[in-house]
Formats: structure tokens, sequence, C-alpha cells
């Protein structure tokens, strides 16, 4: 079984032969409820690319200990990026399609009020509801073990989106009304992709030509209609086989 990975809060300056320390909530995690002692293998991360791999040098009280670094690993930023723009699901299916796609390997995730959302995200609710996707692509990417975390931005209006959709090397609104399947879709080797997975009630025709003027086209997975909580997922293990990015 591979070594557990904690986020660590820096790694600047962290060589191999050199230690590492790891306190507080991750530091925690670690000494009471995974219960790492002296000895045993683990990775910290800083969740953008940089890892260390070592051994358990000293464990102190109940949220600290010192890690002996071993060796020490960059991951270049993945081309092209994975983005996906995810209407807002019902009840806890947003967190759920965050921790599918960040242990698939998607990038970037968008959270989206589209027109027909049941959900809504506003003022308080707003803030809690980002917190929650944003600590569920902390926690997936550990289990997953990433060094490099999924970025969940604020979410963002039609508007917003269709802007994002334009600055994109290819971007696609998944429906199952596409004649084109995504399987086919002519893909760029480097820079950006941007997918539109929308809500239980469908993308709406504004919506859609909003997308379309900012040169987004419509695209079907297969011959089955998927929930909005899985769709970004299947898309991005299709456009990471396709790309050669899990090659």
């Amino acid at each position: 079984m591979t070594a557990p990975v904690f986020l660590a809060e820096s790694l600047a300056g962290v060589r191999p032969g050199g230690t590492v320390t790891l306190d507080g909530p991750e530091g925690r995690h670690a000494v009471s409820v995974r219960r790492l002692r002296v000895g045993e293998e683990i990775v910290l991360t800083d969740g953008q690319g940089t890892g260390v791999h070592g051994t358990v040098a000293g464990v102190e009280g109940k949220d600290r200990l010192t890690v002996a670094v071993e060796g020490l690993r960059t991951e270049a930023p993945p081309a092209p990026a994975i983005t996906v723009v995810q209407a807002l699901p019902k009840g806890d299916r947003g967190e759920l399609a965050v921790e599918t796609m960040t242990e698939t390997g998607v990038d970037a995730i968008v959270p989206w009020t589209a027109a027909r959302c049941v959900t809504q995200w506003k003022g308080e609710r707003a803030a809690k509801s980002l917190a929650k996707w944003r600590a569920t692509a902390r926690e997936a990417g550990k289990q997953s073990r990433r060094l490099r975390f999924p970025e969940v931005a604020d979410p963002l209006t039609t508007r917003q989106v269709a802007a994002l959709l334009a600055d994109a090397d290819f971007a696609a609104v998944l429906h199952e009304e596409g004649s084109t399947p995504l399987a086919t879709a002519e893909l760029p080797a480097e820079g950006s992709i941007v997918l539109v997975v929308g809500p239980e009630g469908g993308v709406s025709p504004e919506e859609l030509a909003a997308f379309a003027e900012a040169g987004a086209r419509p695209y079907r997975l297969g011959t089955t209609v998927l929930r909005t909580s899985t769709a970004g997922t299947a898309a991005t293990a299709l456009l990471l086989g396709r790309t050669g990015r899990w090659s």
C-alpha cells in the first residue's frame, strides 16, 4: 500500500537529508487518527505540485511529528489542463461530484448557478457550501495520493462562464442532444480544456446560445444520460485517456 499523504503548509527549502515538521490539524490526523509511528513511510505535499517522501522520525504529543526527508518530487502543471464547470447539484451530490472528479484527475472545478438549478448558493449558505467543496477536494486529493490538488473557484454566473469558455483552447457543453461524441472531438495537446456540466434540469436554450457564442459546442458522452454529479467525472476520465495524461 502506498504511503499516506498529508498537506503541509509549506515545503520551501526542504531537501533530502533534512527534516520537516507536520503539526496542526494535519499533524493531529497523522498522529491521533492514522496513528503513524516512528519508521513508517509518509508523503507530505503543498497541494501545488511539490511533495516529499520520507519516514516518521519522531512523534510529539497528539498533533505533531517530524519527518526525515528521503526524496523530493515536483510535478509540472498538467497539459492540457482540464476544468469542469459544475452546475450546482441537489443535496450532497455536489460534494460527490467534487470528490470523484478530484480522484479521477480534474485540475479545476468551477461552481455554476445555472438557470435550472434547484440548489441556490446565497449569503451564508454560499460560503459554507463553497468551503465544503474545497474541503472535499483537499481530502480527495490526499486520498488519491495527488501532489497537485484541484482549485475550486468562486461560483460564476453564466456570463462569467461564457468568458471562461471564450479563453479556452477547447470548450464544450456536455449535452445529450449534442451531435458529436466527445470521444471524437479534436483536442489540443496543450493549453486548457473547459467542460460545462449542466444541472439535472438541463442547460437552458439561452445558456446554450451564450456558450455557443463563446465557442463552446454541445457534445455527448454516450447513449445514456448521466446525472450531473457523475457526468464531469466520466468526461474527465475520457479526456485524460484521449490526451495521453493516463498513458
